[in-house]
């Protein structure tokens, strides 16, 4: 069953509390998502560990109830 984008964002936002997240569902499927993920917690991090951080956050969610997730991450300004 696909997820709806407001989950994914809950999701990554309960993992991540100051995250500003962006969910865009690419294919009209809910099932193939880009999401773009801007924390202070990516400070110092390089761009495998801030993914990893979302990837985790996600957990057993990814290849299942999510398929495919483009991911952009980024540090607040």
């Amino acid at each position: 069953m696909p997820m709806a984008a407001e989950d994914i964002a809950e999701i990554i936002k309960t993992a991540l509390p100051d995250a500003e997240v962006e969910i865009t569902d690419l294919a009209g499927d809910g099932d193939h998502y880009a999401a773009r993920v801007t924390s202070s917690e990516f400070a110092g991090k390089s761009r495998v560990q801030q993914h990893k951080l979302v990837y985790e956050a996600l957990g057993d969610r990814m290849g299942g109830a999510l398929h495919a997730l483009q991911l952009t991450t980024a540090v607040p300004n």
